[in-house]
């Protein structure tokens, strides 16, 4: 009896610290004093900026953070975003009263953008707080002053109906943040270099990468010891961006991921996907400063322990008939020898970036690809679909053929990968030749 009470106000002193401490960090979640700083009082409607300064700032920052990505050119919102959890449309971020962000107040609006707490309660990490959070109060009131000065648009938005239960109770996001938000602002490192601290500041802050680039857990939060080593997002991969030379960006120079970042395109790499539309909407106005330091830090960081690939020997006759499809529906574009074309349509030969995982390259081939529109190169290319073309075999043939010539070794794409990405994209079937009569 004596053990038994023992054991018994043991668990019970546990559970009360465990309380406790769970309390405590809460506490510090939930705690918002850094938003003090913004006024209370005018709500965004009745806010016109007259500093046309601030106002061309926050227009750089809104570019920084690519908010035009997500909530349309008009911030009316409305963008779907497939999620492990279910489907979320974004919000309407506009001037409007009684659809948008009308109603914040500055204060309202720093507690939106960086800890996640909006006008229908928690707001999900889709938008991603958890980077923006790091955000200086500088650039938060040049945003709110850009915002002060877009037209209100009418568009009501249900941001969280096609989420499935139970996580479309809001909620649920207060325990979400209990583990894995970190309300802290950026510290820069002062054993680093002003430079590097910048490029650490856009990466982690407002370009918000790791929200891409890294990989999640089963609940969605973020595996810190897989920092930007590549992560899934919805049927498309963001990949290794750390210095893997056979993984990441390694190889590539500094200007080289500087012109990716500006113009979509490097002379090997072409952006596509969610990447493109983050080139098109945000990281082409960056300028060189910003760039250059994105660079630094990205160069900076740790190799991903990604090895190279062992590569993949197809027998002859897959290898031949892929060989010929290549030539006849690819080779127009990618080349005879896989050389593409510069700023427009991706080299395969030695391109180290389709040697991993091969998700967007199935995926460009199932729905086909746009590269981005940018000022520095106005013309996009396009990629046609070759789902009513090709079957999931003839996919990964062809596949395996293009990541195992030209000097790459990847491993094997197998078809079952091809039909579950044609499933998850809605992809059609390959068209059947009609019978002759």
């Amino acid at each position: 009896m004596a053990k038994a009470k023992k054991i018994t106000y043991t668990l019970a002193a546990l559970a009360v610290i465990a309380g406790i401490t769970a309390s405590g960090r809460l506490w510090v979640v939930l705690d918002s004093a850094r938003s003090n700083v913004a006024d209370d009082k005018v709500q965004l409607a009745d806010f016109h900026s007259n500093d046309d300064a601030a106002i061309k700032r926050g227009e750089y920052v809104m570019r920084l953070a690519d908010c035009a990505a997500c909530h349309n050119a008009d911030f009316s919102g409305g963008y779907k975003i497939d999620t492990p959890f279910g489907a979320l449309q974004t919000s309407n971020i506009s001037p409007d009263r009684e659809t948008g962000i009308g109603n914040m107040t500055e204060r309202d609006f720093f507690n939106a953008v960086r800890q996640g707490r909006g006008e229908h309660g928690f707001i999900y990490p889709a938008m991603p707080y958890t980077a923006y959070t790091q955000m200086s109060d500088g650039d938060m009131h040049d945003l709110w002053a850009y915002f002060s000065a877009q037209k209100p648009v009418h568009n009501a938005i249900d941001e969280n109906a096609g989420m499935n239960f139970p996580y479309n109770i809001r909620l649920a996001m207060a325990g979400w943040n209990l583990l894995f938000f970190d309300n802290n602002a950026f510290k820069p490192q002062t054993a680093q270099n002003d430079e590097w601290n910048l490029g650490k500041y856009i990466v982690d802050g407002p370009a918000h990468c790791s929200v891409c680039h890294t990989a999640r857990n089963a609940l969605g939060g973020e595996i810190s010891s897989q920092y930007l080593q590549g992560g899934n997002l919805g049927s498309w991969y963001a990949p290794d961006i750390t210095p893997n030379p056979h993984a990441g960006i390694g190889k590539w120079s500094d200007k080289q991921i500087a012109d990716y970042l500006k113009t979509g395109s490097n002379g090997e790499s072409v952006a596509a996907g969610p990447m493109a539309e983050a080139v098109e909407h945000s990281t082409q106005y960056f300028n060189d400063r910003d760039l250059h330091a994105i660079a630094t830090y990205l160069r900076s960081l740790p190799a991903s322990s990604t090895p190279k690939a062992a590569g993949f020997v197809m027998d002859k006759t897959r290898h031949d008939q892929a060989a010929l499809r290549y030539e006849v529906d690819c080779s127009a574009c990618h080349g005879l020898s896989g050389e593409g074309i510069s700023g427009m349509v991706p080299a395969f030969a030695g391109n180290g970036a389709m040697q991993n995982d091969p998700t967007n390259m199935i995926h460009a081939l199932l729905d086909g690809a746009r590269a981005p529109h940018t000022e520095s190169r106005p013309t996009s290319a396009g990629m046609p679909a070759f789902s009513w073309k090709l079957n999931n075999q003839e996919m990964a043939d062809v596949l395996n053929y293009v990541r195992n010539s030209w000097g790459n070794q990847a491993a094997e794409v197998k078809a079952s990968q091809v039909a579950d990405l044609r499933k998850a994209t809605g992809a059609g079937d390959k068209l059947k030749v009609p019978a002759m009569k």
